[in-house]
């Protein structure tokens, strides 16, 4: 798959971010991929090209891009150690709210671009990046028809930026999967946020994958689980499948 490393133009300094496009002519849909805590690495970029490798233009941007250039996470490392001493200072720089207005510019890029289907994009959000792909698709309801969120945390809370208080606005179809051993997304927030997508009209489906963790979809984390990651990559592509252009 053709991968490039490109700038993405944002108010106050430029965001680098990945673009993996699908081989031959395009125009291919595109969709926004919103990565975990981790930070841009090896896995998100393999995870990328998969996606890619379905047909989609996908953007992969650094939503750390703020904290300024750091190493490659290793996330088997990462958790030996103190993990809130080595993600927080990153963590720190981005949010919700920081993501909401960076889309409004990772739109703009894809804009620009002559081999992406003009319709509705597509999002996805893996750990962190779960309810920042939720939130994204909420703030530009015209410009997102699909949005998938795999054991995304803290998506229902007491907090101002709750992507749960988003989902009046959403207009995409929302594909939500949990695990069933995940602290950051328990029973009564799930409850929460399918309460608030239910009295909003959203068009949504919610999966509880058992015996998986959080973060089992990605392939450096100690608690991947292949067949649940090979089932939340087919869910996923038939949403994309269904929703986006073509």
């Amino acid at each position: 798959m053709p991968t490039k490393h490109i700038t993405i133009p944002t108010p106050g300094t430029d965001c680098p971010a990945y673009l993996v496009s699908p081989s031959g002519v395009g125009p291919w849909p595109a969709v926004v991929f919103y990565g975990d805590a981790g930070g841009i690495r090896p896995a998100m970029l393999e995870m990328a090209t998969r996606l890619s490798e379905a047909g989609y233009v996908v953007l992969l941007p650094d939503l750390y891009y703020r904290f300024g250039p750091y190493a490659p996470l290793v996330p088997t490392e990462v958790f030996k150690g103190d993990v809130a001493a080595i993600l927080g200072p990153l963590m720190a720089t981005t949010g919700v709210d920081k993501v909401r207005k960076d889309t409004e510019s990772f739109l703009a890029y894809l804009d620009t671009r002559s081999d992406i289907a003009s319709a509705g994009f597509g999002a996805v959000g893996f750990c962190m990046g779960g309810g920042m792909a939720i939130a994204a698709a909420a703030t530009y309801p015209h410009r997102f028809s699909a949005v998938a969120s795999f054991h995304g945390g803290h998506l229902a809370t007491d907090s101002p930026t709750s992507p749960h208080l988003l989902v009046p606005n959403l207009a995409a179809q929302v594909y939500i999967a949990s695990a069933e051993n995940d602290d950051s997304y328990p029973p009564a927030m799930a409850a929460c946020l399918e309460d608030a997508m239910t009295r909003a009209g959203v068009r949504y489906r919610s999966e509880i994958y058992r015996d998986a963790s959080h973060g089992w979809m990605v392939p450096d984390f100690p608690v991947y689980d292949q067949v649940s990651a090979d089932r939340g990559w087919e869910a996923m592509l038939a949403l994309f499948s269904q929703a986006l252009p073509s």
